[in-house]
């Protein structure tokens, strides 16, 4: 998490609606507060009060610069690339809740199988935190655009399910901490 920061955006930005995932544009000149700085994207509030979501590539239009992935290791075995899938799942975080999706508890499976020589096909099995949330697709796409980045990943197949569906005792004791819900 970061301290609030208040920004005017140098030029026209691209945004996702939070909490009903529609893409819109703010224009250059906008005033915004950010609200959370966590994993590749920032979470931001106007002075209109709406929260809109900012990927890192945009990261220049608050005078930031974009997030790296960061792999544990370049090795491609199945065992490799199931470690820095979770470790790449712990980099996405829901845009409203400053815990990653890992430590929610919203990441039920995931599964790598190998199709051939350092190339591997991983299935991952998630829910959100309420039915119907806007921003589910647009998670779904962090996680297969950051897991397809990893070495030895040939195809990523991310599938959103709401059984069983997520409750809180889900989260982590660290979640539950850092949430003060402990």
């Amino acid at each position: 998490m970061t301290e609030r920061e208040n920004l005017v955006l140098t030029r026209d930005v691209n945004v996702v609606m939070i909490p009903d995932g529609t893409a819109d544009t703010l224009s250059k000149g906008t005033s915004v507060t950010i609200h959370q700085a966590l994993g590749s994207n920032y979470t931001v509030v106007t002075g209109r009060g709406v929260m809109v979501r900012i990927a890192s590539v945009d990261a220049d239009a608050l005078g930031k610069e974009p997030h790296e992935l960061h792999t544990l290791v370049t090795e491609t075995s199945a065992q490799a690339v199931e470690k820095n899938c979770w470790e790449v799942l712990k980099t996405v975080y829901d845009p409203e809740i400053p815990v990653n999706i890992v430590d929610l508890g919203l990441v039920y499976n995931c599964i790598v199988t190998p199709i051939s020589e350092g190339k591997n096909r991983v299935y991952i099995e998630m829910t959100l935190t309420a039915p119907g949330c806007g921003m589910g697709p647009v998670l779904q796409g962090d996680i297969e655009k950051s897991i397809r980045a990893l070495p030895g990943v040939d195809s990523v197949n991310v599938e959103v399910v709401l059984d069983p569906p997520w409750s809180r005792e889900m989260m982590s004791e660290v979640a539950q901490v850092q949430l003060g819900l402990f």
